[in-house]
């Protein structure tokens, strides 16, 4: 439980210091924010936010985040995930965006109790959001992300979302 702690406190540390990780670009590729909020939905899959029908909303800033909830049951064996993810841009352009983020998450697998040895997850790393077509997006993040049984490894995760403006 102590561990647990520790690692929220580091999360939450992380979160509010993200206002001071901003990178000065000039020209079309700088991160201004948003003027309205703009919503999202597709599938995203990682260690460390989840995997599953995903949610995002894209706050009036250069602010976001993501809501990610699966499950599958396969007779009486059930599959389940649910976890959540910041996103602040770094960068910014027509096409493209830089993003620093945490996540955590949540899995489960079993029938009658959880079989995975570590089934709370928290993550932080960079990712990229590349537009496909005009609101078909795609999003590669590279994650270094804990295990709650003491590991820590560097993870890809996807999203793929198509976007309400």
């Amino acid at each position: 439980m102590r561990l647990i702690t520790i690692v929220c406190s580091m999360f939450f540390l992380a979160l509010s210091g993200i206002a001071y990780a901003q990178v000065n670009v000039a020209g079309t590729q700088r991160a201004e924010g948003f003027s309205s909020n703009i919503y999202g939905l597709g599938f995203s899959a990682g260690p460390a936010s989840g995997v599953g029908i995903s949610f995002r909303d894209h706050l009036p800033s250069k602010s976001s985040y993501q809501l990610i909830a699966g499950i599958i049951k396969l007779k009486s064996k059930v599959s389940a995930s649910v976890g959540a993810e910041y996103q602040y841009d770094l960068v910014r352009g027509n096409t493209t965006r830089f993003f620093f983020g945490p996540s955590a998450s949540y899995f489960y697998s079993g029938e009658h109790e959880n079989t995975f040895e570590a089934p709370f997850r928290f993550g932080v790393g960079l990712g990229g959001e590349f537009d496909v077509q005009e609101a078909l997006h795609i999003s590669i993040e590279g994650v270094f992300t804990y295990f709650s049984d003491g590991s820590i490894v560097p993870l890809p995760q996807f999203a793929v979302h198509y976007y309400f403006y």
